[in-house]
């Protein structure tokens, strides 16, 4: 079978940080409908793991569409600047939700946020070597809680509920299946 072909698309929607659009589409046995497609820039995801302790870094903040505070992985995008090297963006995002400031950084793959509806995807870096600085947190982070963890407390807050981040969840498990953690 062929692929779904869009007749039509229109934007419904658009701001700073994200634009969705609805597209009247024709499957492939030729019936019509709509698909409605959230786009966001690509972002990064990082793992900043202190091997010597055993610890793992993350960063604690209110995320405004579920209202709660959440631990993940810190994660971050430059909607203005999309074709920056997503490793730069990376140690960029890094050091500043937590200071740190990483010697080694390995790109461990990349995913799509949520196919089904969007055609954001995320990179997946493991940062290591890591040396502690100051964090530079933008406005929109000012709440934002950085601290480390020890991976065995991050396995059991994520089997728990207390994470509850699908992106810092399977960052973690590609760089398991990958022999990295």
């Amino acid at each position: 079978m062929s692929d779904i072909r869009a007749t039509d698309s229109r934007i419904v929607y658009e701001n700073r940080w994200m634009r969705v659009r609805e597209d009247a589409i024709e499957r492939p046995d030729g019936s019509h409908g709509i698909y409605g497609v959230v786009e966001k820039p690509d972002f990064v995801a990082i793992a900043a793991i202190d091997r010597v302790r055993g610890f793992i870094h993350l960063v604690e903040q209110y995320r405004y569409p579920v209202a709660g505070r959440y631990w993940e992985l810190p994660q971050g995008s430059w909607e203005t600047r999309p074709d920056v090297p997503p490793e730069e963006v990376a140690r960029a995002e890094l050091s500043e939700e937590t200071g740190i400031v990483a010697r080694k950084m390995t790109r461990v793959g990349d995913l799509f946020l949520a196919y089904g509806y969007s055609s954001q995807r995320y990179h997946v870096f493991l940062a290591e070597e890591l040396e502690q600085g100051a964090a530079a947190l933008e406005a929109e982070e000012a709440d934002l809680i950085a601290r480390a963890f020890p991976i065995s407390e991050v396995d059991a807050m994520i089997a728990s509920g207390i994470i509850r981040d699908a992106t810092t969840v399977a960052a973690l498990g590609l760089i398991r299946l990958k022999g990295l953690l």
